[in-house]
């Protein structure tokens, strides 16, 4: 089954089967999103990655430098653990590892998260590729990709049991936009897709595709 039949079996379940009263407060929500957000606003193909030093799992500092020494990077920002349809990206995106490392590519996921949460993502999906704590959203923000969610869905949050503010170390109440970037090894974004609706990811072939086309 492809990454987007399965997102889609996700969505279509909660759809049918979520409480209503849930399901019209974050319908409400992420279609006044879709109407403000402004793609031209978010980092651009040909953009230059702005230079970044994040925390891994394991609170060690990434810093982007090292990681493009080693070649290309496929960048995939997620909201975090969460969200299901991150968690459904993220293993298809270890599903096809093997694929991206035999191209050169270093795979690296980042989302808000503090990175005790990062290391519970990485050891609950078995995740072999770097997966790294933007706190604050700091390089999110520079990317032109933040949703700061309003707060009529802090309810839903706590009742669904997600407390961002244990989660992030922050109250923001702020996510990313769902986003993946293919750069080059001078820093130079080859492709990107960003889109307001999180439900909607790339399937793996198709970066594997941009990879073929550097």
């Amino acid at each position: 089954m492809s990454l987007s039949s399965e997102l889609s079996a996700v969505q279509e379940k909660f759809q049918k089967t979520g409480p209503p009263a849930a399901i019209e407060v974050l319908n409400t929500a992420n279609s006044n999103f879709y109407a403000s957000f402004n793609p031209a606003s978010a980092i651009q193909v040909g953009d230059q990655l702005p230079e970044f030093q994040l925390s891994n799992a394991f609170g060690q500092q990434v810093h982007s430098a090292d990681l493009l020494a080693q070649g290309p990077l496929l960048i995939s920002f997620y909201r975090g653990e969460w969200c299901p349809f991150c968690n459904l990206e993220l293993r298809a995106l270890q599903n096809n590892l093997d694929k991206f490392t035999a191209k050169g590519v270093t795979l690296v996921a980042i989302s808000p998260e503090l990175p005790n949460q990062s290391l519970s993502t990485t050891e609950k999906h078995d995740l072999k590729f770097p997966v790294l704590s933007d706190v604050g959203n700091k390089l999110a923000r520079k990317l032109g990709i933040i949703f700061a969610q309003p707060d009529s869905l802090r309810p839903l949050f706590q009742a669904f049991g997600h407390d961002l503010k244990a989660r992030n170390g922050d109250d923001s109440f702020e996510v990313p936009v769902p986003a993946t970037l293919l750069v080059d090894r001078r820093g130079v974004v080859r492709n990107a897709l960003v889109d307001a609706d999180y439900t909607k990811r790339l399937e793996p072939e198709t970066a594997l595709e941009w990879v073929d086309a550097l």
